[in-house]
């Protein structure tokens, strides 16, 4: 069970429903309401979380990792998923920028089973699934670390306060689902040995990174034949930009029968990163 603005929602077996396999589905299975059925568990076929950013295939970034793990911990390459190929970070965001890619990946959240933010959550290497009714809010819940967030289908608002996958807003477009998310603030964040920094949203394994300040604007466009979806990123934050940029990539919904989420819980497997100085071997 997980808990949303204080409503136990269970998500471990949420049903994904029937695909739409076809261009030959009534209409009425394609919608719901006014608005296209975005339901069902969805996952990107992309190397984004390792680097949003075009690169080529690499060692693992730790130290001794191809010793250890041989080609297993490799890097795949990717084109990227960025228009223009490079995000604009201004002059003084390059030294977190720095600091980030040379602590990969012991410092990556996601090692430290740490929630990991808009939009890295929707291309992780785990599913996520859409849970969409009529003239509802929409929940979206993510295999890794059984996050979840919920998409208040109203006027964007003032956040109360910074959490680790913000709050977010959604409003139709037609039929594209625009959501806007604010005041992502992981706050203080425990590294490993004891370390205390200030918390940044990461948006892949390579380091880069968004702020509290960044509005993250999503826009989830569903293709004819409904197992589709078109979704494109627009990421403003002065504090660390030299312009807004952004991103595009398709999801693939899960047609097997059987598609579900199932479990990710992280924590066990971060433990000895976080606290190893303290396990007497």
């Amino acid at each position: 069970m997980a808990t949303v603005a204080g409503t136990a929602i269970a998500l471990a077996m949420v049903p994904a429903g029937p695909a739409l396999a076809d261009n030959h589905e009534s209409s009425e299975m394609e919608r719901i309401g006014d608005h296209p059925n975005l339901n069902g568990v969805w996952q990107v076929m992309n190397s984004a979380n390792w680097n949003v950013e075009p690169h080529s295939a690499g060692p693992n970034p730790l130290e001794a990792g191809d010793r250890l793990l041989g080609a297993i911990g490799a890097v795949p390459a990717g084109l990227g998923v960025v228009e223009g190929g490079e995000i604009p970070y201004n002059d003084q965001a390059q030294e977190r920028l720095q600091y980030n890619r040379d602590n990969v990946i012991t410092y990556d959240p996601e090692a430290a089973c740490y929630l990991p933010g808009i939009p890295r959550a929707t291309y992780m290497p785990h599913p996520f699934q859409i849970v969409q009714g009529d003239g509802d809010d929409i929940l979206m819940v993510y295999e890794y670390a059984s996050a979840n967030r919920v998409i208040n289908m109203e006027e964007v608002g003032i956040p109360p306060i910074d959490t680790w996958m913000g709050t977010s807003y959604g409003q139709w477009e037609g039929d594209t689902l625009v959501v806007t998310t604010l005041a992502q603030g992981p706050g203080l964040v425990k590294l490993p040995a004891g370390e205390m920094v200030q918390g940044v949203t990461w948006l892949d394994r390579a380091g880069n990174y968004l702020t509290n300040q960044a509005t993250v604007t999503e826009r989830f466009t569903l293709r004819e034949g409904g197992n589709h979806i078109d979704y494109h990123v627009t990421i403003e934050d002065p504090s660390i930009y030299t312009q807004p940029w952004e991103m595009e990539m398709v999801l693939y919904r899960h047609v097997e029968d059987d598609a579900q989420l199932l479990e990710f819980k992280c924590v066990p497997f971060s433990e000895r990163l976080l606290y190893g100085d303290l396990i007497e071997e």
